[in-house]
């Protein structure tokens, strides 16, 4: 029988090809206090509700994909996927469990199938999983779009997500708890240099229900009022201070020698630097012998 067709998608895409359940030495049924947890899980919240309902489909059915271990020395293994089954099976009693024991090189490598593996579920919150795909990219120097091919995933989807994590701590535990959708998140990180605001609407979306459009609204005028108000230029009775600017620029480069036109009402004057006699003589023979151009 194929791997593929017993283990799913997600652990499949984890398992060397050439890996068969005919291979007792790498398929069996363990001992479950045998099993160690997984140190490096990525995980940190576990839904007990949705726990016992696991739970509860073993007790029915079983556990239909094996659990992913590493070989730990002295007839002890560690887990490398499948943390929320073997909690579910300690849960009702179960006193073995279906492995797979997957050989790796290291913890760095178990490391690495742990944060894929569990990306590969979907059932991580948005936070787990943009802290997962910051430590593949940290832990292993991979690049967003190495990321997204190892997990399956666009890279704009991996993009957006690690942005969560410059939300403040308190937002995403809101967003871990799901107490603000990853929408919501993701709008509020348009003020992410405005905390206090922040803050404000985020509890305005929890006082008002608001929707992701509501909040898009409100954060959208907020910034509008932090955008400095554009400086009118300036303009006299006479000409406009930039067409003044703009003449100064024309006569200097006609010259060769810095022009500046002074305004006062609808009158001014012309100033015409030199630097030395013979400057001076430069400028008043260009002045009377040719006519400057508009």
């Amino acid at each position: 029988m194929s791997s593929k067709n017993v283990l799913g998608r997600g652990v499949a895409a984890l398992l060397p090809d050439d890996l068969s359940l005919d291979e007792e030495s790498k398929f069996f049924f363990c001992d479950i206090d045998k099993i160690e947890a997984n140190p490096h899980q990525p995980r940190s919240n576990f839904n007990e509700e949705k726990l016992k309902q696991l739970a509860e489909s073993i007790r029915e059915r079983g556990i239909i994909q094996p659990l992913l271990v590493s070989s730990n020395g002295g007839n002890r293994y560690q887990l490398i996927a499948g943390e929320r089954r073997l909690r579910a099976a300690r849960l009702i009693g179960e006193e073995e469990v279906p492995v797979v024991i997957m050989d790796t090189s290291g913890d760095d490598e178990t490391l690495e199938l742990a944060l894929i593996e569990n990306i590969q579920r979907q059932d991580l919150n948005p936070i787990e999983e943009a802290i997962a795909y910051a430590r593949l990219i940290e832990e292993f120097r991979l690049t967003q779009e190495e990321v997204a091919r190892k997990v399956g995933r666009k890279r704009s989807t991996v993009t957006n997500t690690l942005r969560l994590l410059k939300l403040p701590s308190s937002m995403q535990n809101d967003v871990a708890s799901a107490l603000i959708s990853e929408g919501h998140a993701r709008v509020l990180l348009r003020l992410k240099d405005d905390p206090l605001h922040m803050q404000e609407i985020r509890d305005r979306i929890l006082k008002e229900d608001l929707s992701v459009r509501q909040t898009e609204n409100l954060c959208r005028q907020a910034v509008q009022k932090k955008k400095p108000a554009v400086k009118k230029e300036k303009t006299q009775d006479g000409l406009p201070v930039a067409y003044c600017r703009s003449l100064s620029t024309q006569l200097t480069n006609h010259f060769h020698t810095k022009v500046k036109i002074i305004q006062n009402g609808t009158r001014g004057k012309l100033e015409i630097e030199y630097y030395s006699p013979d400057d001076l003589d430069r400028l008043i023979s260009l002045v009377s012998d040719r006519k400057i151009e508009k």
